[in-house]
């Protein structure tokens, strides 16, 4: 069983060297951080992690190549490999389509752009030349590397959509997909499995991530607390297909969205998330925790990440998980 740690690019680098730290303490194999529009730069960031660290490996979760170009995408994987002495795994996708619209980019071929992209980092990651002509990208035969990378790096592809689920059994080394609810893999994984068989390719080679929202702590109402925040933003933008598969009416959202959005009422907006809605992730103590995810293990889950809002304090939420839900799941 691999374990990791996902986190968002919103706290100061020094959060990150910290959490990290702890992680690597904990037993956690590999530790994400998201590359978000206008907050912190994540290579930067993993940068300052590989220094301070000796066995967890570090990832970008995501880039995407609208706003980094994929010959950009490439030295900057080629380079934080070499600082971290080959610990770097390159997560990449198309991104959210509401952060590039601040920037005025349109993406156009989203799936396209992200298959093209890991093509050419790939070639480029080996050395090779990449003259190419794509549908999103069209490159001359001055594009390659002048210098030696140390290896091919792993590529995983953060997907929601079934179509990019897809697309990690038959392009990536591994997948980030996000499940809401966590038993959403129940459905991941055969898509998954199709892309790899489409390509005649061993799904057992590929390194599937469930990624989960949680939020832990021993003060079980506190970790209710943050998940329902997190929820209150982020529930109307669940798909149809997550709605559906937690019973949910397609407006259950409505009333939350228009206090969270419209009144800036936070704390009714919490107020009106249900239980059943709080099952998109999981909240509460390391009890709870096991609890959901024994379910997941019974899957065949392979690899658990832990994800955003992780607890009301995030150190504590690391310290928990190493402390009881590592060796609980570790040696299966």
């Amino acid at each position: 069983m691999k374990f990791s740690l996902r986190l968002n690019n919103d706290h100061p680098v020094g959060t990150y060297v910290t959490l990290a730290q702890a992680a690597e303490r904990a037993g956690f194999d590999q530790i994400w951080i998201s590359n978000d529009l206008f907050l912190r730069s994540a290579p930067v960031i993993l940068a300052a992690v590989a220094g301070a660290t000796t066995r967890i490996e570090i990832g970008t979760c995501i880039l995407n190549p609208y706003t980094i170009n994929p010959a950009e995408i490439a030295m900057m994987a080629a380079t934080l490999d070499e600082l971290s002495q080959g610990r770097f795994n390159l997560g990449i996708s198309s991104g959210a389509a509401s952060f590039l619209d601040w920037v005025g980019i349109s993406q156009a071929r989203p799936r396209t752009a992200v298959i093209e992209s890991i093509q050419v980092v790939r070639a480029l990651l080996a050395g090779d030349k990449v003259e190419y002509e794509g549908h999103f990208l069209r490159w001359g035969a001055g594009a390659y590397l002048r210098f030696k990378p140390r290896r091919q790096v792993p590529i995983y592809i953060g997907a929601m959509s079934p179509k990019m689920v897809r697309a990690i059994g038959q392009y990536a080394d591994g997948g980030l997909p996000l499940l809401f609810p966590p038993e959403h893999f129940q459905n991941v994984m055969p898509q998954i499995a199709d892309g790899a068989k489409q390509e005649k390719r061993d799904i057992s080679e590929i390194d599937a991530a469930a990624c989960i929202w949680c939020s832990v702590s021993e003060d079980r109402d506190l970790a209710l607390d943050v998940l329902k925040e997190k929820i209150a933003y982020y529930g109307r933008a669940m798909s149809q297909t997550i709605l559906d598969q937690l019973g949910l009416a397609p407006d259950a959202f409505s009333e939350i969205e228009q206090l969270v959005t419209v009144e800036n009422n936070l704390k009714k907006a919490k107020e009106l998330v249900t239980p059943t809605m709080l099952r998109i992730g999981i909240a509460g103590n390391t009890a709870d925790l096991i609890e959901r995810l024994e379910s997941l293990v019974a899957m065949g889950v392979a690899h658990i990440s832990f994800g955003p809002p992780l607890g009301p304090d995030l150190l504590n939420a690391v310290e928990c998980i190493g402390r009881d839900v590592i060796p609980e799941f570790g040696e299966r």
